[in-house]
């Protein structure tokens, strides 16, 4: 029993533990607390205890290679590390923005919070997988819990079907994955990512072309991509977002996509390894039609919603390029994916909370033409929204700036230049979307006339965002230095 669990493997799972806990609480206290709104304060209390245990985690790994736990299923490594926190920063956000969201909806229910507890929980398990059925399990963890949160709104016909929609493309997807990881466990013999990287470099060594294990990699590929939001596997991103309670749209946007590229990043970067060569011409298509179709798509959108999620398609894309310059210098690509995923983390979230604070019993605040005149009406929402969109275009001196700088400066140094000019190109492309909203804020005027309430938890998160958007804007190198001693410790 040993070889598989030992005292000090609960300690490195504490924070997942602590997620998992306060989710139970949360169920409990759902029947015993009358004002709902408490709820949101014991899921903060949860995901901020979470955060003490990821910290402790961290001065005991600051200067080694990470720990393994379980016989070596589950590593707490730096990688794994700062996507845990990258997923509380996501979680936590997104609780603050929702307790206005769901007193105007009449939502308020504890099993919310659990649900995006649990989610958390099995993004963390997965940030840390070294084994495909760990993987396999903490993935369902969080897409269970995600299927539940995106048809909430039990009375909102749009996001009943928006849950239906995500669960059957998520089911056909996870099937198409197991599919790849049986595969996989055929070749090897094992579940391991270590042991799998090891058989199929022994079959590559003997047949380049195996049929088998290029098979394999075909069918992880697709369950990979339609988990990010990858074209041609993305159709269920506009309506999924769209239907989806905003708060849970904006969790989706930052933490889901995270949880899903360390995925992609851990099985191909370590379990097929060995098939780089094949891999990398796959990705470099995959993300130059990502970023492609999802901002040509995203300029014909009237709905901020919808935009948003052809947006979010677009990133996605240039996070893969990170993920192809990693395979040639893993410091440099990882590095630039972290960095991409901690500013898009804040940003988004910021844009995410600007919309739920539009939102009121009679305006929706979805839609570009109902932010006509905000900068007449509420001019520092105004700025904040154009501080975030400028972010998200990639303008200095913004987080957005950084991260698109650090991607594309990954991709020159590993002589991917034509990638890198792509990139670039998109990039300007996005600029247009993102100004329609500029332009209805400051240079249309609004027929409503009504003022807007901003609650307290969303004046702390934009103001979190805010903070964070600029001040990795205009100091990076705290960040970048972090970073590089992480993944080069």
């Amino acid at each position: 029993m040993g070889q598989f669990f030992n005292p000090q493997d609960l300690g490195l799972i504490a924070p997942e533990l602590e997620l998992m806990l306060f989710g139970m609480i949360l169920m409990i206290a759902d029947l015993l607390v009358e004002n709902k709104k408490w709820l949101g304060f014991i899921s903060l209390g949860g995901i901020a205890w979470s955060g003490v245990f990821l910290y402790r985690i961290y001065n005991a790994i600051h200067n080694t290679s990470g720990y393994y736990a379980y016989g070596g299923l589950l590593t707490v490594d730096h990688l794994a590390w700062i996507f845990k926190l990258i997923f509380l920063i996501g979680a936590a956000l997104s609780v603050l923005i929702s307790m206005k969201y769901l007193d105007i909806e009449r939502e308020q229910h504890g099993e919310y919070y659990a649900l995006i507890m649990f989610a958390t929980m099995g993004m963390m398990f997965m940030a840390g997988a070294m084994d495909l059925i760990t993987l396999y399990i903490s993935l369902e963890t969080m897409a269970i819990a995600t299927y539940v949160l995106v048809g909430f709104l039990r009375s909102n016909q749009r996001s009943n079907e928006a849950a239906l929609k995500y669960f059957l493309l998520g089911a056909f997807s996870s099937g198409i994955l197991l599919y790849g990881m049986s595969l996989l466990y055929g070749i090897a013999g094992s579940t391991r990512f270590v042991d799998i990287a090891d058989a199929l470099n022994l079959r590559i060594q003997q047949n380049s072309n195996d049929p088998i294990a290029l098979m394999a990699l075909i069918a992880v590929s697709t369950g990979l991509f339609f988990k990010i939001a990858a074209v041609p596997f993305h159709q269920w991103t506009p309506d999924a977002y769209e239907g989806a309670p905003s708060p849970i749209t904006g969790y989706m946007s930052v933490a889901v996509k995270a949880a899903s590229f360390v995925m992609l990043v851990r099985v191909l970067l370590i379990a097929l390894s060995p098939l780089h060569d094949y891999w990398t011409v796959i990705l470099s298509a995959v993300a130059v039609l990502t970023m492609t179709v999802g901002n040509i798509a995203a300029m014909t959108q009237t709905n901020v919603k919808r935009l948003l999620a052809y947006s979010s398609i677009s990133h996605a894309g240039y996070i893969l390029l990170g993920v192809i310059a990693a395979d040639k210098s893993p410091v440099t690509g990882l590095t630039a994916i972290q960095i991409y995923m901690l500013a898009y983390t804040f940003t988004n979230i910021g844009i995410w909370a600007l919309v739920v604070a539009m939102r009121s019993r009679e305006i929706i605040g979805e839609q570009i033409y109902e932010m006509n005149g905000l900068g007449y009406k509420h001019p520092t929402l105004a700025i904040l929204m154009l501080i975030f969109l400028l972010s998200l275009a990639g303008i200095p001196p913004t987080a957005g700036f950084i991260a698109k700088y650090y991607i594309f400066a990954g991709l020159i140094e590993t002589h991917h230049n034509t990638l890198a000019v792509i990139a670039v190109l998109n990039a300007a492309v996005s600029v247009y979307y993102y100004l329609r909203i500029v332009v209805a804020m400051f240079m249309k005027e609004s027929s409503d006339k009504t003022k807007l309430s901003l609650s307290p938890g969303i004046l702390v998160a934009m103001s979190v965002a805010l903070v964070f958007t600029m001040w990795i804007g205009f100091f990076p190198d705290r960040f970048i230095n972090l970073a590089r001693e992480l993944f080069s410790s």
